[in-house]
Parts: C-alpha cells; sequence; structure tokens
C-alpha cells in the first residue's frame, strides 16, 4: 500500500492571485480611472462584481474610498482537500466490497493502520429499499471538473438539452456560456468540464455512481451530476471562478452543492455567493479541512462563512473515531461521515482509495439526495435532519451532531 501526501493542498495557507474581486454598489456609476489598471466585469445573477487587476504601484486599497465599491478583497486561491492517496489506480472490477462507508464489515476499511469497526458506515444497506435517488435531484459537483464518459457515471450526468441539440459555437440556451452540455469549466473558461486531476470524479462516485454491477456503488444509485470545474489541474482555483461556478448551479437549479475544497481567509465575495445560493433554497455541503484543528478557533473556509444553508463534513475513520487529518469543532463542523481509504471512480473508467475530508463530504452530499427525494424539505429542514438523526458516538463529539451521518436513521427521521 502506498501513501503519498499531497503537499500543495494544505487547508490553512492563505494564498493570493494578483487580482482582486470588487462588489459594486446598487445604482452607484462605476467610473474607474484605467491608469490604475484593468477592470473587468463579473456576470453573476445575484450582485454585480469586478475584478481588477492593478497597474504597477497601484494602491487597490484607495480604492475601498471609492463611492461605486462596496468592499473589495483579494481574489484569494482555494484548493481541493484530500491529504492522501491510498493506492494505485485500478481498472473496472466490482468493488462494493471495498466500500467500508457504505457497508462497514470491520475488515476493509482500507488501512493496515486503522482496523475497522462494524457498523460504523452511513448504514447505506437499510436505506436503499427505501429510495436509491432521483434523477430529479440534481447535485453540483463543483471542484477539478467530473469525467462524464466514466462507466460508473455517465448515466448520471447532467445534460443540457439546448446546448446539445443546438449548434456548436453557440450559446444556444442564452445563458452566456457556449457548448455546456454537461456544466462548465471555469478554470479554463470553455464549455468542457472533463476532470483533469481526479479529484472531482472521486467525489461524484461517491455522490452517484451508478448501481450497474460494475465498479463502484454511489450513495445514489440515480441522480443528476452537474460537473462545474474551477479548480485547475493542480487543484487550486479563485474566488472569482467560485462565485462564477456557485452562480451558474443557482441558474442551472441545482438542489445540493458539494464542495470540496477551501482555502485560508474570510471571503465577503464568497459569502455572498453562498448567501444567494442559500436564497434559492440550495444546500450548499463543504469540507471542513484537513489541519487536524479546530475550526472554532481557526475556522477554514468556505466551511465557515456564516450562511444557514452550510453543512460542514469532517472526517472519520473505519474505527469510527475521528480521522487523525481531520478538522473538528464543536460549534462549526455539522458533522462526519466517512473519509478515510474512500474507493471511488477516477478518469478514464478506473478507480483508486483517497483520504481527506474532500471524501466525507460528498458523503453527506448524497445522503441529502436520498432525503430529497423521499420527501419535499427545505434548507432549515434537511440541515436539522442530518445533524439530529446522525448516529451518536462519543468519538466524534467535537460537532454539532456529536456523531456520523446515517442515511438510513435520516430518511426515517430516527433521533433517539
Amino acid at each position: 500500500m502506498r501513501f503519498i501526501l499531497l503537499l500543495a493542498i494544505v487547508f490553512s495557507l492563505p494564498v493570493f492571485s494578483a487580482d482582486y474581486i470588487i462588489k459594486l454598489k446598487s445604482g452607484v456609476k462605476a467610473d474607474f480611472n484605467t491608469k490604475n489598471g484593468d477592470f473587468k466585469k463579473l456576470n453573476t445573477s445575484f450582485a454585480d462584481f469586478m475584478v481588477y487587476t492593478p497597474a504597477k504601484n497601484a494602491d487597490w486599497k484607495s480604492l475601498a474610498d471609492h463611492p461605486a465599491v462596496e468592499y473589495i478583497e483579494p481574489n484569494r486561491t482555494y484548493h481541493v482537500a484530500p491529504i492522501v492517496d491510498m493506492n494505485e489506480d485500478t481498472k473496472s472490477e466490482p468493488s462494493f466490497s471495498k466500500q467500508w462507508g457504505l457497508k462497514n464489515t470491520g475488515n476493509n476499511s482500507g488501512s493496515l493502520f486503522v482496523p475497522g469497526v462494524a457498523g460504523r458506515d452511513i448504514n447505506a444497506e437499510e436505506a436503499w429499499p427505501i429510495t436509491k435517488g432521483s434523477k430529479e435531484i440534481k447535485i453540483a459537483v463543483i471542484d477539478t471538473g467530473v469525467d462524464y464518459n466514466h462507466v460508473d457515471l455517465k448515466d448520471n450526468i447532467w445534460t443540457n438539452q439546448a446546448e446539445l441539440n443546438g449548434e456548436k459555437g453557440v450559446d444556444d440556451d442564452g445563458n452566456g456560456y457556449i457548448d455546456d452540455i454537461h456544466g462548465y469549466d471555469f478554470a479554463n473558461k470553455d464549455g468542457d468540464p472533463m476532470d483533469d486531476q481526479g479529484h472531482g470524479t472521486h467525489c461524484a462516485g461517491v455522490i452517484g455512481a451508478d448501481h450497474n454491477g460494475q465498479g463502484v456503488a454511489g450513495v445514489n444509485s440515480d441522480v443528476t451530476i452537474v460537473a462545474l470545474k474551477f479548480l485547475k489541474s493542480n487543484g487550486s482555483g479563485t474566488t472569482e471562478d467560485a462565485v462564477l461556478a456557485i452562480d451558474y448551479a443557482i441558474k442551472a437549479g441545482v438542489n445540493i452543492m458539494s464542495n470540496s475544497w477551501g482555502g485560508g481567509e474570510f471571503s465577503q465575495a464568497l459569502e455572498d455567493t453562498i448567501n444567494a445560493a442559500n436564497e434559492k433554497g440550495i444546500i450548499f455541503v463543504a469540507a471542513a479541512g484537513n489541519s487536524s484543528s479546530n475550526n472554532d478557533s481557526k475556522p477554514t473556509y468556505p466551511a465557515c462563512h456564516k450562511a444557514e444553508n452550510i453543512i460542514s463534513v469532517g472526517s472519520m475513520a473505519g474505527n469510527g473515531k475521528r480521522s487523525s487529518f481531520s478538522n473538528y469543532g464543536a460549534k462549526s463542523v455539522h458533522v462526519y461521515a466517512p473519509g478515510s481509504g474512500i474507493y471511488s471512480t477516477i478518469p478514464k473508467n478506473r478507480y483508486k482509495s483517497m483520504s481527506g475530508t474532500s471524501m466525507a463530504c460528498p458523503f453527506v452530499a448524497g445522503v441529502l439526495g436520498l432525503m430529497l427525494t423521499n420527501e419535499d424539505m427545505n434548507v432549515s429542514q434537511a440541515k436539522d435532519r442530518i445533524i439530529t438523526t446522525s448516529k451518536p458516538s462519543s468519538y466524534l463529539n467535537t460537532s454539532v451532531a456529536k456523531g456520523w451521518v446515517d442515511a438510513h436513521r435520516a430518511l426515517m427521521n430516527i433521533t433517539e
């Protein structure tokens, strides 16, 4: 078994790109002196933003006093959030026995160093007789993209019929994006969200790998996955592209957003965008981070933004305890989910185990998909249900739920 630390994705380091995000005040003319740099409009459905690239020696802070500016902040950089790649790629094979997060036998935890404990899983086999999901539920995977041709995913990928049946190179549905058949690539500014890194496809498989008798099984057998790429092949992306990806998902009418990425410091633009999703009744599931630190005292974002629709997810190991790398927080981490040694899809019909709160996040997004298939619920009701029906554990009391997500308990609203 091979372990590789992915050093480029340390969750706690604030990294900035060379430009800034400006939010404009409503009804005030944005008349900027272009000698100070380049100003590019950032079109969203809920607010007026600009991306500002300063000229040499320009004082960007002075723009905060401009009458048209509500706020200005660095265009931050975010990263994918797995920490360990646990084994070599494998080709397609029936692999449910490797998926301890769905069914923990005690012998399939994926780790020689952390023996599993039977039953420490999301209780999927008890949930599936009730529902295995629905194509009516849309879950946006906002990440490095998704391999929409993967044998285990292709039947659960969203298709924009107007673009599929339209003319190549034309914005057939008038949404501002050309040839966005399965989503959009905001990192490279094109209509093809194909995953060139692997992380997004892995997360998508946890949510919705088809129960087709080959490969792996997702929490949902039926679901609609909207592929949104804002993270480049090196796993990094900017506030600008995160805002656009979330806004795209809002306009696409998704029910849930799965966000296995994070950065260092607070972004008002990102918080405004997540709140815009909340206003549309969309649940925003976020990885809690992999710094083994307390998010109550040292917050990481987007998981710790102040938005009612955020569900922050920590990672549980196969023994039912908090994964050693996982962030925690009795007030700021809402629930735990399987995140160590998670076997799932990667591009080109392959499979791999990865570890991180990145892997825990889509488990919760998947369980929410089952819940919304089974019952009409608003954001507040769904979030409360995830927390109150979680399986209690003294090992996981460093979360609001004080336990891990349980799909059967969530569907049946079992709280005792």
